[in-house]
């Protein structure tokens, strides 16, 4: 098809350059990804979760999916820094997204777990665009009847461990209480990095620490390369698979103001990066980019933010070559 994306010498489904189609133009998919497979053709699925029922500031997560596909025309195939040459090593599309119930919230979870269920009849990683942080709870469901428990990276201002909120279970504030309740991490290899802010009791991050979780609160992170941390992150979250989840409040207001719980004194672009690429040799089993909110963006610099990692991310998982030429 003139102008669509095309499969390159691996025969792998390829995004559409900008000398193929001019970059305010074309498919909007992830990457301008061609959106023709089926998941049984693929080695990795990304998707888009349009979802923000369970948040409790500033809502507009659901139009997260289609700001960070927007915001990821400007991405090339090729990752320059670290070789990774992921479209060339695996069998990557953007699915499109899940069909959420905008009036429902238990619904909504429920179809969360379906579709991913479905995608896990195959082999392969998924790679989730939020939504809000509830996603990852019917996420993680379906993974661990697949895998089992999970270990996991877990980027986020917030530790989202909470029991309640306002007496409902399930939130974005949720997500990680009940994922231990439900044997669906191990929590000896999970790492929080980037919690701060304030809090209504001092002991508010050590749920966490209780259930063998490693809490890197951000004030740890200032001023210095991650880089030796993630030396540590790999030692307790190895050993089996493993999820990555990057909620985009994690990153400084500064370069993220479009989202909707933004606490300030946050981590760097730079260090998101280090966190992802020090993921490189870990079982990624999946991935999540959650809480962009487009509408509170500047300039769509958050959703940008929030395209790259998602790259850097796919450039990460298993399988990928890293490439001299």
């Amino acid at each position: 098809m003139p102008g669509g994306p095309t499969a390159n010498d691996s025969g792998n489904p390829q995004p559409l350059g900008g000398n193929e189609m001019p970059r305010f133009a074309g498919i909007t998919t992830f990457m301008r990804l061609p959106n023709r497979s089926e998941p049984a053709d693929l080695d990795v699925a990304v998707f888009g979760v349009p979802f923000d029922l369970g948040t409790s500031n500033r809502p507009g997560a659901r139009f997260g999916p289609r700001g960070i596909r927007e915001e990821s025309v400007m991405i090339r195939p090729y990752n320059m820094a670290t070789r990774a040459a992921p479209f060339d090593s695996l069998r990557i599309d953007d699915l499109g997204d899940i069909a959420t119930n905008a009036f429902n919230k238990d619904d909504s979870v429920a179809r969360i777990e379906a579709y991913v269920g479905a995608l896990m009849e195959h082999d392969l990683v998924t790679v989730a665009m939020g939504g809000d942080h509830t996603i990852v709870l019917p996420i993680l469901r379906a993974l661990a009847k697949k895998h089992g428990p999970l270990g996991m990276v877990h980027v986020d201002a917030h530790t989202d461990i909470n029991d309640d909120m306002f007496g409902e279970k399930i939130a974005h504030g949720t997500p990680f209480r009940r994922a231990v309740e439900e044997g669906l991490l191990d929590g000896d290899r999970v790492v929080q990095i980037g919690v701060r802010g304030t809090g209504y009791a001092a002991d508010d991050f050590d749920w966490s620490r209780e259930q063998g979780f490693r809490v890197v609160q951000v004030e740890e992170c200032w001023h210095r390369s991650l880089e030796p941390l993630m030396v540590e992150v790999r030692e307790k979250v190895s050993g089996g698979p493993v999820y990555l989840s990057f909620d985009i409040d994690g990153l400084d207001p500064a370069y993220a103001p479009g989202t909707g719980t933004v606490e300030t004194g946050g981590l760097t672009t730079p260090q998101a990066l280090e966190i992802i690429r020090g993921c490189w040799g870990l079982d990624l089993v999946g991935c999540d980019l959650v809480e962009v909110a487009p509408i509170y963006d500047v300039s769509g610099m958050t959703s940008r933010v929030a395209s790259d990692l998602l790259y850097e991310m796919l450039c990460v998982l298993p399988g990928v070559e890293r490439r001299d030429a």
